[in-house]
């Protein structure tokens, strides 16, 4: 099957064609057909799979028709971060550049200003964050009931950062007899309650199983002890025939001081987290994507999402603790039909975060050497005793307790105090404008 096939318009094709591709994934197939055909839908999906493209090519087509009106966007796409929703309106851009559509991306981090004048001029695609549209809209800046196509997508990430009540806030405000389309990783009971409210006889496409991960993805497992991992994870870089990798973190002090190690050791390493700026973010980002360094240190705030061309190799310097971040996070490797291979460096005490991940993934990794599966890490390693006259307090994911040192680093300052730091799931996600520079390996 070819994208001429599901009935998009000459110029539609021409820009697919440009952009470098001729088949259509297989969400590409079954969802463009029916949202031309103004049928509500869900699709269960991941990153990667081509998602993106599955709505936004039709919507292009949809909106060709028409004239928009100004502060009455004719359509809105709802997305959990701004990273998320920066790659979407490139998207649109990129695919749309042979019609005349005028598009608005309502996201924090950005000048208010010049979204409002945006919106005044009126516009055929908004792209926003929760928070930001509901901002703008008890301002008075925007008005919703000229809105008859929405897009709620990633709705699962909606669920986890809590926006589920101001999308159906949302809902509310939009015509009752507008088409809806919700993409969603997996179907938790709160986003089936959500699609049960606000879509009418939705068609359901399911195109993986859910939280399955990549077949093009190699996975494997390095058991390591705690104070070995920086050597270890430098000694891959060297011996995996790495040309460019993703190494995910758990904290953003981990990322930074892993960062700083990289680079003392000769590696031509970035680095990005929550702390930064989004001035400073874009430019990791693009001195990555243009070869300038191959490496780049992440924490989950990168970990959903982020789509760049040709990551060789992912490394998780940590367990991740939610099992999900372990498929999204390798998911940056193998993508557009290449191959990649993903490394874990795991510790005796990662045990439990590992099975829970192996449970999800319906499988053990196999060791980097192919010694042993990776279920046997519990078994090597016995339950540390809870000091004496003291209660052993309950399980948690665990800071390093003091500095890691490799050879070839200096002595790291002690800490003060003890300092607990929130996990990088926690951060909202992008802080940018759109960038210019993301390039994306399938037209997701």
């Amino acid at each position: 099957m070819t994208f001429a096939d599901l009935g998009l318009s000459d110029e539609l094709l021409r820009s697919v064609e440009e952009s470098g591709y001729n088949e259509p994934t297989p969400i590409q197939q079954q969802a463009i057909p029916s949202v031309l055909m103004n049928r509500d839908l869900i699709g269960i999906a991941q990153t990667g799979t081509g998602k993106t493209a599955s709505f936004v090519l039709p919507m292009i087509d949809i909106l060709a028709q028409g004239r928009s009106r100004a502060r009455m966007p004719r359509s809105l796409i709802l997305e959990p971060t701004r990273e998320l929703a920066a790659q979407v309106a490139e998207n649109f851009e990129k695919y749309g550049k042979h019609h005349k559509l005028s598009m608005a991306l309502l996201i924090g981090g950005v000048s208010m200003g010049d979204q409002i004048k945006a919106l005044e001029k009126g516009v055929d695609v908004l792209i926003a964050t929760p928070g930001r549209l509901m901002d703008l809209f008890a301002r008075g800046n925007i008005l919703l009931t000229g809105c008859n196509l929405l897009v709620i997508d990633e709705a699962d990430r909606m669920l986890d950062m809590g926006f589920i009540p101001d999308i159906e806030d949302i809902c509310k405000k939009l015509p009752t007899n507008r088409q809806t389309l919700l993409f969603s990783a997996t179907m938790p009971p709160p986003i089936k309650k959500l699609a049960d409210k606000f879509l009418s006889n939705p068609k359901m496409i399911e195109v993986s199983r859910p939280a399955s991960s990549n077949a093009l993805i190699d996975q494997r497992l390095l058991k390591i002890e705690p104070r070995k991992k920086r050597d270890a994870l430098k000694g891959l870089i060297r011996d995996l025939d790495v040309t460019t990798a993703i190494i995910f973190a758990n904290r953003k002090t981990t990322v930074r001081d892993l960062t700083t190690s990289l680079k003392r050791s000769g590696f031509a390493a970035g680095q990005i987290h929550g702390d930064m700026e989004q001035s400073e973010r874009l430019k990791e980002l693009d001195r990555f994507k243009s070869g300038e360094i191959n490496i780049l240190v992440a924490s989950d705030v990168a970990a959903r999402g982020l789509d760049i061309k040709g990551v060789s190799h992912v490394f998780n310097f940590d367990v991740p603790y939610q099992p999900d971040d372990y498929v999204h996070r390798i998911g940056r490797t193998g993508r557009a039909g290449k191959s990649g291979m993903a490394v874990t460096l795991a510790t005796a005490e990662d045990a439990e975060h590992l099975g829970a991940i192996q449970k999800l993934i319906g499988s053990a990794i196999p060791m980097l050497d192919g010694a042993a599966p990776a279920g046997e890490l519990e078994a090597e390693a016995p339950p540390k005793k809870a000091p004496r006259g003291r209660a052993k307090k309950a399980e948690a994911p665990r800071e390093e307790r003091k500095p890691e040192r490799a050879r070839d680093d200096r002595p790291q300052e002690p800490r003060r105090a003890p300092r607990v730091e929130e996990p990088e799931g926690a951060d909202e996600g992008w802080n940018g404008p759109v960038p210019d520079f993301l390039n994306f390996g399938v037209p997701n």
